[in-house]
């Protein structure tokens, strides 16, 4: 009879386990279903897949690498590896200037540099070719070069190519490379040196060059400079851009087109247009700049990037010339702090009107490069560069209102213009939480607030001091739940932004402290910074959990360390309140100046621990102040974990009649308890990880269940389980039942039938007890048999 029962009981187990499962399963395919009917799978990366060769599909169309064009980036757009006398030449792509395989050697000052380069460029029919290697001199530095050119004998046309080949390999320069660059660069184009057109032309190659450098790398540079090596090299790039006649130079990052009307019978115009379209690449093109003459205003379609118009009616003027810069790294701005990564052109004009000492008016439009799906336009200004300050200044220019698409600047006067542009991002916040979570948060608060009622409640009862391992796990979970329940979600979610781009104020052209704008939310921060040290605390207590269980369990013979439960509560308690603090602290000390440190610390979509872009972990505080030490704790645990379930859970002594006796499924259920208060299931997180949506779904379902209901399985395991707990249970239940008893009996015979199977099935919860106890009293010491059935479990 006994055997017949305890089948019947594993095959109801086996019955809600495969309920479960089934659910999980379920409730992937079903999320699976309802995203691919609302079209939640991003477009983006179906798109990518349209562009070829690493080309990426934004605002519309492919943006393919130097190496390829074409609608699809199907289209060659390189040279392939050659060899030229002893030099080897891997793939260069077209307009850039190649460096050999060969570098200079260790004994050398220039050790690891190009021994050579090679242009790959197009000729006059528009074919890839190779252009004549240009050999490097290994015992020469940019520095000497500098040097070089204080001596009016210089060799201008030496010192132009040598620098080029020092700088042909972008990540290799340092902070004093791009000084000593641009020093050189800025004689060479001054006029007192007299510096030959070929000379000039190399020297925009290598301004082109300097640009591919890092950001890091420009910003060192100016601040480490006394000189004006910059703001010298953007002058003298002006001057320079008068004086090509009516012919260009346009490297990847550089353009520089000029126009002239000196000649005899030349008519002066009364505007000029200069125009740059949009290529298939972020580099600039030959053919993506011209000059247009008396146009009627500006005329932006879909295709331009930027286009300038210079009023040249009132001026008698015979030359302008324009540059255009691929990015702003040469403009490096004390008050304007660029944080993304998206192209920052920068227009110059200059004519000769200062001959008249006359100015001449500036229309302007910019359709600026930037991911329209990540960014929102909040607010833009119409700048200058400023050569005496050495900074942008909003002097004499306003905003106009553009095309379609297009933001419009007017100025009085000529020099390098840029609208600095502050962004919104586009934060996908997330729905409110899943039904699956609400449910399981509530069960878990409820399962828990009992579960800390009843330790305290029954702590005479017991004959034994009120768990404090156990209460203070619970009340760490309780917390964390609460506010996961009730302050996950930002607030900012629900402020509209669908609109702001067009909500432009063009009388304002005051400038922004920052590319990107976000709204502070402190109270966002404050529950990120609690939900962070609760989390930190539960895992903690889990932790100590597991450190008690063992000595208890393994090390039964030795008495617990003196002072151990105050050493704990220091540790359960206090550890984890240094390590937010310490976290919260670094960041707020490294972005002190910026206003928006707090989402260096918390995520903008919900109020949790920021996740870098890029995947970029190590600079991220959830991997040092919360991945790693979670870790660290779950690794040890599982570690006990296992050592407890192999030598006392499922280990069977045949001299002890204790641990014959013991069931299989009474020892899953130990299992399972033990399991829980050392937070294993926490491992899940770690399966989330794998790349694969639907896997990844499923275990992320199991995630869910399993963790938020962790409070629920600790009331199950160590507070309705107990031997105390099941005896006043079944009081109150025996008294109920009497009072229904001595109601006035229905006619109808169901009802009564009813209840007396709900009376025989709640009255058999005691007995069920003797089946399900999870450590049996008599293998452990008299000491512990004050704990009844649940004498481990209540010592945590």
């Amino acid at each position: 009879m006994a055997s017949c029962h305890a089948c019947h009981v594993r095959v109801l187990v086996a019955v809600v386990c495969g309920l479960l499962t089934a659910l999980v399963v379920g409730l992937g395919i079903w999320r699976l279903v309802i995203r691919s009917q609302r079209g939640t799978f991003s477009p983006t990366s179906n798109m990518s897949k349209f562009c070829r060769n690493g080309g990426t599909w934004e605002n519309g169309r492919c943006i393919c690498t130097e190496e390829w064009k074409g609608l699809r980036c199907t289209e060659a757009n390189f040279c392939e590896s050659s060899t030229y006398l002893d030099y080897t030449f891997g793939r260069i792509p077209v307009g850039r200037y190649g460096p050999s395989l060969q570098t200079c050697g260790e004994d050398t000052p220039n050790v690891g540099n190009p021994m050579a380069v090679r242009l790959c460029n197009l000729s006059s029919s528009g074919e890839i070719q190779l252009q004549d290697v240009r050999e490097s001199r290994c015992n020469e530095t940019l520095k000497d070069l500098e040097n070089q050119l204080e001596s009016d004998s210089a060799r201008l046309d030496s010192i132009s190519n040598e620098t080029q080949i020092l700088t042909s390999d972008a990540n290799k320069l340092t902070a004093e490379n791009i000084t000593s660059a641009a020093t050189v660069i800025g004689q060479i184009f001054n006029t007192s040196r007299n510096a030959s057109s070929e000379a000039k032309k190399v020297a925009i190659t290598t301004v082109s060059q300097l640009l591919d450098a890092s950001e890091d790398v420009f910003q060192e540079a100016a601040a480490n400079t006394d000189n004006d090596a910059f703001t010298t090299l953007i002058e003298q790039m002006e001057n320079f851009s008068l004086s090509l006649g009516n012919e260009k130079v346009v490297q990847p990052n550089i353009a520089v087109q000029s126009a002239s009307f000196s000649s005899e019978g030349t008519v002066v115009p009364e505007n000029i247009l200069f125009s740059v379209k949009k290529g298939f690449s972020n580099s600039l093109l030959p053919e993506s700049t011209y000059i247009q003459i008396n146009r009627d205003g500006l005329d932006p379609d879909a295709q331009t990037e930027l286009q300038i118009l210079l009023n040249t009616a009132k001026h008698k003027i015979t030359a302008c010339g324009f540059v255009v810069y691929q990015n702003n790294k040469l403009f490096q701005s004390k008050t304007f702090t660029a944080k993304s990564d998206f192209s920052q052109k920068i227009i110059s004009s200059k004519t000769d009107e200062n001959k008249q000492n006359q100015r001449v008016n500036v229309a302007m439009v910019f359709s600026p490069e930037y991911n329209q799906e990540k960014f929102q336009l909040h607010s833009y200004a119409c700048v200058y560069w400023n050569l005496s300050t050495k900074d942008w200044d909003t002097y004499g220019c306003h905003k106009d209102k553009g095309a379609n698409g297009f933001l419009g600047c007017r100025c009085n006067h000529t020099t390098n213009f840029a609208v600095l542009m502050a962004f919104k991002k586009n934060y996908q916040y997330p729905k409110s939480l899943d039904y699956l979570s609400v449910i399981g948060c509530t069960l878990s608060i409820t399962g828990l607030a009992l579960t800390i009622i009843f330790q305290i409640v029954t702590r005479k009862v017991r004959k034994t001091s009120v768990t404090w391992v156990l209460v203070s796990l619970c009340t760490s979970i309780l917390i964390f739940n609460l506010l996961f329940l009730f302050g996950i979600e930002n607030s900012n979610k629900n402020l509209e932004t669908s609109d702001d781009d067009k909500n432009i104020d063009f009388n304002n052209n005051e400038m922004p402290e920052s590319d990107i704008q976000n709204h502070p939310n402190p109270t966002c921060t404050a529950v990120a910074a609690l939900l962070h040290y609760f989390l930190l605390v539960t895992f903690t207590w889990n932790g100590l959990s597991a450190a008690q269980l063992y000595f208890l369990l393994i090390r039964t013979m030795k008495p617990l360390p003196q002072h151990f439960i105050l050493f704990i509560s220091l540790i359960g308690w206090g550890v984890p309140a240094i390590v937010v603090a310490m976290t919260v602290g670094i960041i707020y000390s490294q972005n002190r100046s910026g206003s928006q440190w707090e989402l260096d610390y918390r995520q903008e979509e919900f109020c949790w621990l920021a996740t870098p872009e890029e995947n970029n972990y190590t600079k991220s505080p959830l991997l040092w102040s919360f991945i790693i030490p979670v870790a660290i704790i779950l690794i040890s645990n599982f570690a006990i974990f296992i050592k407890i379930t192999i030598k006392v859970l499922w280990k069977s002594n045949q001299n002890l009649t204790s641990t014959r006796n013991v069931s299989f499924l009474k020892k899953i259920f130990s299992t399972f308890s033990v399991a829980v208060v050392f937070g294993i299931t926490w491992i899940l997180a770690f399966l989330m990880l794998i790349d694969n949506d639907n896997i990844r779904i499923i275990f992320s379902y199991m995630f869910c269940l399993f963790n938020t209901t962790q409070g629920l399985q600790i009331f199950i395991f160590y507070t309705i389980r107990t031997k105390i707990f099941q005896s006043e249970a079944s009081k109150v239940l025996r008294s109920l039942s009497s009072s229904v008893g001595r109601m006035k009996s229905l006619p109808s015979v169901t009802p009564l039938r009813l209840r007396v199977r709900m009376y025989n099935m709640l009255s058999s919860i005691p007995a069920l007890y003797g089946r399900f106890r999870l450590l049996e009293p008599s293998v452990m010491t008299e000491e512990m048999t004050v704990y009844e059935g649940d004498q481990a479990n209540e010592s945590i």
